[in-house]
């Protein structure tokens, strides 16, 4: 009881601040219909950006997988844990994104955890947006290194940092498509400049794996960038792709470095193997079935459209992350569940995720979703326009 009360005031601070978080229960695959709790409702909210994620062809080879591998892989890569269907995947994720080779890690937390903190050290540099996932910050912070930021999507800002520091070894980390905002780094900007510092640029392109470029292997792929434009590239297969898992994709000395240095890796059980199964079988549908990547483009020009005649405070996103900035948390938090008590799904995202003043509903759109489910979703925000002007 004595961990409790040392505990408590943090909680209720928390639920006094709007800031609490609640675990709401899913009862259905994900799709763009789901259960909640026991209620039917049209969710806006998922990271499923291509609609991938209950579909039955990659079902049916998780399912192969299975009768193949078993439940479990047993074991870490190292030990007796690397299957065929893991290698393959890792062939099949170089290919796709034009790198030498690819290395997979069980989360893409510990794959920015394991590559930041086994590139850098004492002595070392890395530098990152403001605005980066908490898993590059926490990668950055626990690598040893010195730890800078500079300002979001701000090359020159960057730069006047990078001229303060000589260290030997200079990390540069940005996310590809950030995760709350929905735009996209200046890549290649980032990328001339890493060049004429000797640094090394990182991207997590965790949320525009799949949705960007003309194959869908992401920003770095619709900018035109290559392995030496971008020597650490990071994706992760449970959000477009519609499985589980990440990867880091580089140069083949790059990879076996991290085979031999990154802990996460290192010492954590494989994922399934019939994981890696569905995952190759998921990435053949990514590739091939572009039509996906451009419904899910009209549909965001479709939102952005209707909200902007709303007069909504929209970001500037060209991708399928719609946040609608409302500020405090508490509206927010309201504008939630009424959007809810109309039977639509949407989360309230609220500090610590974003900076303060900044609580926004996140609207995340699919290749699953149609259009009238977009316009039903422009009728509720209508309809509750006048809480957010409050």
């Amino acid at each position: 009881m004595r961990l409790d009360r040392l505990l408590q005031p943090a909680l209720q601070e928390r639920e006094e601040a709007s800031l609490y978080r609640h675990r709401r229960t899913l009862e259905s695959a994900q799709s763009t219909e789901v259960v909640v709790d026991g209620k039917t409702f049209l969710g806006f909210c998922s990271n499923d950006y291509l609609g991938l994620a209950n579909d039955p062809r990659i079902a049916k080879a998780f399912k192969q997988g299975v009768d193949t591998f078993g439940n479990g892989s047993g074991a870490s890569h190292l030990v007796l844990g690397h299957s065929k269907a893991h290698h393959a995947l890792e062939e099949r994720l170089a290919e796709l994104t034009g790198r030498d080779r690819a290395l997979l890690f069980s989360t893409g937390y510990m794959a920015n955890l394991g590559a930041i903190s086994a590139l850098v050290g004492k002595g070392d540099l890395v530098l990152e947006d403001r605005l980066n996932h908490a898993s590059l910050l926490d990668g950055g912070l626990l690598s040893g290194a010195r730890f800078a930021r500079f300002k979001h999507a701000d090359t020159d800002s960057a730069w006047r940092v990078l001229q303060r520091h000589a260290s030997k070894r200079k990390l540069v980390v940005t996310d590809g498509v950030f995760s709350m905002d929905g735009d996209i780094a200046p890549l290649s900007d980032l990328s001339v400049m890493c060049r004429q510092f000797d640094a090394h640029l990182v991207v997590d392109d965790a949320h525009g794996f799949g949705c960007l470029g003309l194959r869908g292997a992401g920003a770095v792929e619709a900018m035109g960038l290559s392995q030496q434009d971008v020597p650490v590239l990071i994706g992760t297969l449970g959000k477009a792709v519609g499985t589980a898992g990440a990867f880091v994709a580089g140069s083949e000395t790059l990879i076996e470095y991290l085979i031999q240095f990154a802990r996460p890796y290192i010492y954590t059980t494989a994922m399934p193997p019939a994981v890696a199964s569905a995952t190759l079988e998921s990435l053949r549908w990514v590739e091939q079935e572009s039509w996906r990547r451009e419904k899910l483009t009209s549909l965001i020009h479709r939102f952005r459209s209707g909200a902007l005649e709303l007069g909504l405070d929209l970001m500037p996103s060209d991708t399928a992350i719609q946040p609608i900035c409302v500020g405090d948390s508490s509206t927010a938090l309201k504008m939630s569940q009424l959007l809810e008590s109309d039977g639509l799904f949407v989360g309230a995202i609220r500090p610590p995720t974003v900076p303060q003043g900044t609580s926004r509903l996140r609207i995340t759109l699919s290749a699953a979703h149609t259009e009238s489910q977009v316009d039903r979703l422009l009728a509720s925000l209508e309809k509750h326009q006048g809480v957010m002007s409050v």
